[in-house]
């Protein structure tokens, strides 16, 4: 998943909300030992999401439309799609409009800089600005998500040709992102209660 699946996913625990956001410039137990234990705990769950999501056999379904042209691309590639539908159906899933829920996430964000990697420091800027997280909802947005990623890969990915795929199967990308979500928030919620103590409100948004 991506940005905006692992933030909803996280709660409304701010440092475990960090921990999640971070996750994937924090490498390796070394750097980890650097973070205290909650913002451990969100850099652990976005790892158990990940997990969980590479290996559902609906998620191997949505990869395996795009995987003969963009190959291990696909995988990011169907990140973006569902976070996508996530966006645009985002009534479905949380009581806050998206636009008041991605404010708060970039304030609280914003307010805790000092515990966030430099990579992630230098990205949060961008993000802010362009409201990384709203434009997720509408095709327009996603190309140019997709479009910025492709420029900064190493090698030529493509990606920014996707959204044509989405299109040519965006019901059954919908529909495979609609069945897999709720496993998927069933999965965070139990992992969190299993991981992390005070997990009892874990449904609550997140107050900017």
């Amino acid at each position: 998943m991506n940005f905006l699946a692992h933030l909803q996913l996280s709660g409304n625990i701010e440092k475990i909300l960090i921990g999640n956001f971070i996750a994937d410039f924090v490498k390796g137990k070394a750097a980890l030992a650097n973070y205290d234990a909650e913002i451990a705990v969100g850099i652990h769950l976005h790892r158990a999401i990940d997990s969980f999501t590479d290996n559902h056999p609906i998620v191997k379904q949505s990869k395996s439309r795009l995987t003969p042209k963009y190959r291990h691309y696909s995988g990011v590639i169907v990140d973006m799609f569902y976070d996508h539908f996530l966006a645009s159906q985002w009534s479905d899933f949380h009581p806050i409009p998206l636009a008041d829920y991605s404010q708060s996430i970039y304030n609280m964000l914003n307010r805790n800089t000092a515990l966030l990697p430099e990579e992630a420091k230098q990205m949060l800027p961008f993000m802010t600005t362009h409201d990384w997280l709203v434009g997720y909802s509408t095709e327009a947005g996603l190309h140019r998500a997709l479009s910025g990623m492709a420029r900064r890969t190493p090698f030529e990915s493509k990606m920014e040709e996707a959204v044509t795929d989405l299109n040519l199967f965006y019901d059954a990308y919908q529909t495979e992102f609609t069945t897999f979500f709720p496993e998927l928030k069933k999965y965070s919620a139990e992992w969190l209660d299993a991981n992390y103590s005070s997990s009892s409100d874990i449904q609550a948004p997140p107050i900017g």
